[in-house]
């Protein structure tokens, strides 16, 4: 029976390296095996101004039945005039919310022909392979009581509230021990323990969880010597595992280590391994329609919507290999460019993709 997959293109530059996405579905549809159908919906600014609102019901209904999701961006400053409770990047967290897409998983791994482009030298960041396992529906981006109030004295004051239940850290844990045990079976649990209960609370929660995989080695690091430890030796790391808004963070620093947010991919999953998967980067509303967007997170999007909800690990695989072969014969888009190597643009890339891809199936 076919897989479903909900194409949303997005905002920004999201239709353009989306596109480049769906023509890898194709390619292994026809010539790989891949049994799926596609469907297209609406999500973020442009959804706001056909629609009305930036995640439409239809939306919302079609991502609760499809198989998987595959993501482009959503937001620009078009938008950003609207009320919080409108704007694109709020919807995208409402779906996440909705869906229980805890676990949002972000590879921060480094193509070897791609060390000169790190803003690292090469010696630091060869060989990297680092997850970053990032609590994505709890936290202080979805805590209560939350907003901007006008006390009687006069005085204004934003509040937010930073809190997690055990159940809500455990289940992550368990996402990051299990993925441990398929890498070097090291986690390293990043919090601020020695200021904030709450993640007092979550290192004692994720230490209990530990127990029951004494297979892994487990170890705990406070956020601020974590981001100072990514830049000074980041092969340190195996699995990272750590609050929603730590994990926002450190992800995007790794973004750094490998050359460009523009090779980051990430998924979403639930507890049943359906999951929303986009590229870490945003919506690039500067380069948008000018064929110059790297499609390569989002091609590296597609191959973890293979590996963990589809589990066609060696369709997964064959995909990464095209994405490295074609970084190895020195193509690149403006964000991975280098003086030496050739220049090329959204489409072209992609079509590079798809010839290595097309090799590796015959």
């Amino acid at each position: 029976m076919a897989k479903n997959i909900l194409v949303i293109p997005g905002d920004g530059i999201g239709p353009e390296i989306v596109s480049q996405a769906v023509r890898v579905i194709d390619a292994l549809s026809s010539s790989g095996g891949l049994d799926v159908s596609l469907e297209y919906a609406d999500l973020g600014g442009e959804a706001y101004d056909r629609t009305g609102h930036p995640l439409p019901d239809s939306t919302l209904s079609m991502a609760k039945s499809c198989d998987a999701i595959l993501f482009g961006a959503a937001g620009g400053p078009k938008w950003d005039v609207l009320p919080r409770a409108l704007r694109p990047e709020t919807a995208l967290l409402r779906l996440r919310r909705e869906l229980d897409l805890f676990a949002n998983l972000r590879p921060a791994i480094l193509f070897p022909a791609l060390a000169s482009s790190s803003s690292l030298k090469s010696e630091i960041v060869a060989g990297l392979d680092i997850m970053i396992i990032r609590e994505l529906t709890g936290g202080i981006y979805f805590g209560e009581p939350r907003g901007v109030e006008t006390l009687d004295s006069g005085r204004r004051r934003g509040f937010n509230t930073l809190v997690y239940y055990d159940d809500e850290i455990s289940r992550i844990a368990h996402v990051a021990f299990k993925i441990a045990r398929q890498r070097a079976s090291r986690v390293c649990s990043i919090d601020k323990a020695n200021v904030l209960e709450t993640t007092e609370f979550w290192r004692e929660v994720v230490t209990e969880v530990g127990g029951g995989y004494p297979d892994v080695e487990l170890s705990h690091m406070l956020v601020d010597n974590a981001a100072m430890q990514l830049v000074r030796n980041p092969k340190q790391f195996d699995v990272i595992v750590t609050t929603n808004m730590f994990g926002d963070i450190l992800s995007d620093i790794s973004a750094m280590l490998t050359g460009s947010i523009g090779m980051l991919p990430s998924a979403s999953l639930d507890s049943n391994q359906k999951g929303l998967y986009e590229p870490v980067h945003g919506t690039a509303p500067d380069i948008a329609g000018q064929d110059m967007a790297n499609p390569l997170a989002t091609i590296l999007s597609l191959a973890m919507l293979l590996r963990y909800t589809f589990l066609e690990d060696g369709l997964a695989d064959m995909v990464e290999q095209a994405v490295e072969r074609v970084i190895e014969r020195g193509l690149r888009t403006p964000d991975i460019y280098f003086e030496g190597a050739e220049k090329v643009g959204t489409k072209r890339m992609g079509d590079e993709v798809l010839n290595e891809l097309q090799q590796l199936l015959n």
